[in-house]
């Protein structure tokens, strides 16, 4: 087990690197001078002004050199100062990740629980009009962008039944629940076909498994052996998949939260794009690969205790 975490752990730390060198030089090649829009007015855009702005913000520094004190900075716990706002980047972060973060885990519980749902009943009655209508359901809904979803959200729920707020964030913790239940709602529906097509496929795959039908000659009920046989052993790859969605839906809130005016970390990268904002757009982007990498850390480490088989294979291999 701990050769397994020591293996695993290596390659996230060469892949953070790696990823944080991309993310860096993008952001170096990226067309337009950040200076012009550090500066402002183009009438103070003289030489002394300018090669003190690259001064301040060792942009007349080599490549590798700026990259070395951006990386060491970040090692620090400094991400730097935004340029826009001339605040540290920091500071702006821990503002706006908590709204972000509760999106996406109100997304998450709600594509799990009906994703998972939908599969099961469809595996249940699989071949049956139940089955046929949770098909073409979820079929639809991911077939429909979550802009546009939110968008209709809004029309229906938001402008015409007044249920809930149009934008905005909400104060205290129940205000802000009420005002991103319809930002959750249209992050989660495109993931919901996702997970239930999972769930169904390896049910249906796990009731054609000899220990199932041995369940079934030893006389146990049809709950018992759904809930003991089937859906037990099917865990493993629905975690898997659900894991992978979640760690997406870390870098899919910007969509949403440009439709439903949040301020959270998807709208603060959009106006760092728009402003050229570049220690902002890099913190954002470096948090979405640290948030990737740890909600991967955690499915690995989750799944040996659904499947303890896998751990063994992990061992010989």
């Amino acid at each position: 087990m701990v050769t397994v975490l020591l293996r695993r752990f290596g390659g996230l730390v060469l892949t953070l690197v790696i990823s944080s060198f991309v993310i860096f030089a993008g952001m170096y090649a990226a067309p337009g001078d950040p200076v012009t829009f550090l500066i402002g007015n183009p009438e103070n855009l003289t030489p002394d002004r300018i090669a003190a702005v690259r001064a301040e913000y060792h942009l007349d520094q080599p490549f590798l050199a700026q990259y070395a004190l951006w990386a060491t900075g970040v090692l620090r716990g400094d991400l730097g100062t935004s340029m826009f706002y001339q605040q540290p980047v920091s500071d702006l972060l821990s503002s706006r990740l908590p709204m972000t973060l509760t999106l996406v885990a109100m997304a998450s519980v709600l594509f799990i629980l009906i994703g998972v749902g939908f599969g099961v009943l469809s595996a249940l009655r699989r071949g049956t009009a139940v089955d046929s209508a949770v098909t073409g359901f979820t079929t639809f809904i991911n077939s429909v962008p979550n802009f546009v979803i939110g968008l209709v959200l809004v029309a229906i729920f938001a402008v015409q039944l007044r249920w809930f707020p149009v934008a905005g964030d909400g104060e205290g913790f129940a205000d802000r629940l009420y005002h991103l239940t319809l930002p959750a709602i249209s992050l989660a529906l495109g993931s919901i076909a996702l997970i239930s097509r999972v769930t169904r496929q390896t049910m249906v795959e796990q009731q054609s498994l000899d220990h199932v039908e041995a369940a079934r000659s030893y006389g146990l009920s049809t709950r018992q052996i759904v809930l003991r046989h089937v859906l037990r052993n099917s865990l493993g790859p629905v975690v898997t998949m659900c894991g992978l969605v979640v760690a997406g839906m870390l870098a899919g809130t910007v969509v949403i939260e440009s439709v439903f005016g949040l301020n959270g970390l998807g709208g603060l990268l959009v106006e760092a794009i728009n402003t050229h904002d570049f220690p902002v757009v890099q913190a954002i982007l470096l948090y979405m690969v640290i948030g990737y990498m740890v909600v991967t850390i955690l499915v690995d480490l989750a799944y040996p205790l659904l499947d303890p088989r896998s751990l063994a294979r992990s061992d010989r291999s």
